[in-house]
């Protein structure tokens, strides 16, 4: 949302005050301590305030920017999940990009919610490549060339080695690239993998 859309919104806050009688422009030129002609030329979009005299607008209406906002806005870049109240989380379907890099996930990019069980999924915290259990392979979802994939990770020299969990496919060797440590490219350790049927 751009700055002109929140004095768009500020000005049709201030105009709904107006029409209920709750407010005139000599009044609210009386509480910012503009002159009435400089709040007639801003609510007759004439002039626009800066962002210090909308400061003061909103202090003295009692308003927030946050009430400026357009919902529709809010809700497409919300990050805050649906509650779930039972055993089961629910977590958002997105490209693969949008999971491997954002540390939040806002409601636009989320294609669907689906329901896991709380102690299954992705381990974003566990990025070594220590095996999480003695004697298993870590399956990881793991970052490179900007494709989120996920497959069975080891280092071989200075070159990383993706195994994929079904061996009829190939084994990818990537050179590290200059970074510092594997666990740069380790979105986390795979705790669930689930199968569409």
């Amino acid at each position: 949302m751009k700055f002109k859309s929140l004095q768009e919104n500020l000005r049709k806050a201030i105009w709904e005050r107006i029409d209920e009688g709750e407010l005139t422009g000599l009044k609210l030129a009386e509480q910012t301590g503009f002159k009435q002609a400089h709040i007639s030329n801003f609510l007759n979009r004439k002039r626009s305030l800066s962002m210090e005299g909308m400061d003061r607008v909103l202090n003295v209406q009692h308003l927030s920017v946050l009430d400026l906002l357009d919902p529709a806005e809010v809700n497409k870049r919300a990050s805050i999940p649906p509650p779930s109240d039972d055993e089961f989380e629910n977590i958002f379907v997105v490209e693969s990009a949008v999971a491997a890099t954002q540390p939040l996930v806002m409601s636009m990019n989320v294609r669907e919610i689906q329901k896991f069980k709380r102690s299954l999924l992705i381990d974003r915290h566990y990025n070594s490549l220590q095996p999480y259990r003695k004697g298993e392979l870590n399956m990881y979802a793991i970052y490179v060339q900007g494709v989120c994939k996920i497959r069975y990770v080891e280092l071989a020299g200075k070159s990383i080695v993706l195994r994929p969990h079904n061996q009829t496919y190939a084994v990818e060797v990537l050179a590290v690239d200059g970074r510092e440590s594997v666990s740069e490219c380790l979105v986390g350790r795979v705790c669930y993998v689930g199968m569409e049927t």
